[in-house]
């Protein structure tokens, strides 16, 4: 937790926008676990960015953590091979599934979907549009702060935060991949001057 703020720490490698790690999976996987703020580990199921229901095995053997299968996911098969390797959640990107939709974080496109969204649900706003991702820019105009207005259940934020600095005081969650160690760091400098 970063004070009442949970922490999804994404082991990722690569990302949609062609950003690389310049660390394995294994390290990224060691930093993310290790990390005393991480109360649960973003796992890629997807193979388009080094994913695999296999990674969810391998990370499941190496922690008792919290496991979220990342992707697309619109294809239930390869969720449901997540489940059965071990993850506890799985990313739904632009639905709500019909079955067990408790066991996954919805991530609308725009506040309008957010809005029809059961309240009870866990959700994200990603502040990039998904669907955008082969553009150099695909940030939406919409804010965190204007999805926090219309969505009153727990709402975890995505994507541009790179310091614990960047997290919105309406977050319930925060979602962190590409910045992740600097995000790190910066939670440790100000966990010696709060009382956290």
């Amino acid at each position: 937790m970063i004070g009442k703020v949970m922490l999804i720490a994404e082991v990722k490698t690569r990302a949609p926008s062609g950003w690389k790690s310049e660390l394995s999976w294994d390290e990224l996987f060691a930093i993310a676990n290790g990390c005393e703020f991480t109360d649960m580990l973003s796992i890629f199921i997807d193979s388009r960015w080094g994913g695999s229901p296999e990674l969810v095995a391998k990370a499941r053997k190496m922690t008792d953590k919290l496991i979220l299968a990342k992707g697309m996911n619109d294809d239930e098969t390869l969720v449901a091979e997540a489940f059965d390797a071990g993850a506890n959640y799985a990313l739904a990107v632009g639905r709500v599934p019909l079955e067990n939709p408790q066991r996954f974080l919805i991530e609308p496109y725009t506040l309008e979907e957010l809005c029809a969204v059961p309240h009870h649900l866990y959700t994200v706003w990603n502040s990039r549009d998904l669907r955008k991702l082969d553009q150099p820019e695909n940030r939406k105009s919409e804010t965190f702060e204007q999805a926090r207005k219309v969505f009153p259940g727990w709402l975890c934020q995505a994507s541009n935060v790179s310091t614990v600095l960047d997290i919105d005081p309406g977050a319930n969650a925060v979602l962190v991949g590409t910045h992740l160690p600097t995000f790190i760091e910066s939670a440790r400098r100000l966990k010696k001057v709060m009382s956290w």
